[in-house]
This record gives structure tokens, sequence and C-alpha cells, in this order.
């Protein structure tokens, strides 16, 4: 049953953001269709201080559980002791998002349980 659709993403985001986050700078929600056409939800973080790759998705469809994504990195990089502390941050904020939308989830489908 998926129910994360991309106006639902797009919400559960604007809340988040209200919470003090800085969701509208770095957070974009993407289309995601499943194997069978749904809308699965699809959430996308930038790091400024990386160009590392990192993505929010369901474990899978009807699943409260969320992970986190990194695809690989073909070169190295290197940051300063400041551009490593706003790398932690933003990694800080991008656990506290994904226990955040596995919160909504889990409200979610516990209010549409049969």
């Amino acid at each position: 049953m998926p129910f994360r659709t991309k106006p639902m993403l797009e919400a559960w985001i604007d809340e988040f953001s209200g919470l003090g986050y800085p969701a509208h700078e770095l957070i974009r929600v993407l289309d995601q269709d499943g194997s069978d056409g749904s809308d699965t939800g699809l959430i996308t973080v930038g790091l400024n201080d990386a160009s590392t790759v990192v993505y929010l998705s369901p474990v899978a469809p009807g699943e409260a559980r969320w992970l986190i994504t990194f695809e690989g990195r073909e070169e190295t990089f290197a940051l300063t002791p400041a551009e490593t502390s706003r790398l932690s941050a933003e990694l800080a904020m991008v656990s506290t998002l994904c226990a955040f939308l596995e919160a909504k989830s889990t409200a979610y489908i516990e209010s549409h349980a049969a």
C-alpha cells in the first residue's frame, strides 16, 4: 500500500522545515514510481560541502522504516575544520529528518489500520 505521494512528502517536509530545519534549502522531493507505477516517495538532500548524493527512501512500500543512502564517490575530498563542522550538522539534520519521516509514516499507518 504505497501512500507517500509527492504532495504528502512535500507537506511533511514543510512541517519539518517549520521546526527550524533548513529543509527548503537542502531537501527536494522527487517523483518516484514503484514497480506497479505508484508513487513511493524519494527525497534528496544536497550537502553544501560534499558532492555526495544523499537520498532518503522508504525501506518498502507500506513500511514505516526509512533508509538514508549515500551514493559512491569516484574522487576523494578534503575539508577544513569549519567545513567538516557544517557537514556534520547537515548529516545530523539528515538523520533527524529520517527519524521524522519514520514517525510520520508510523502515525499514518496506525491511523489507517483496519
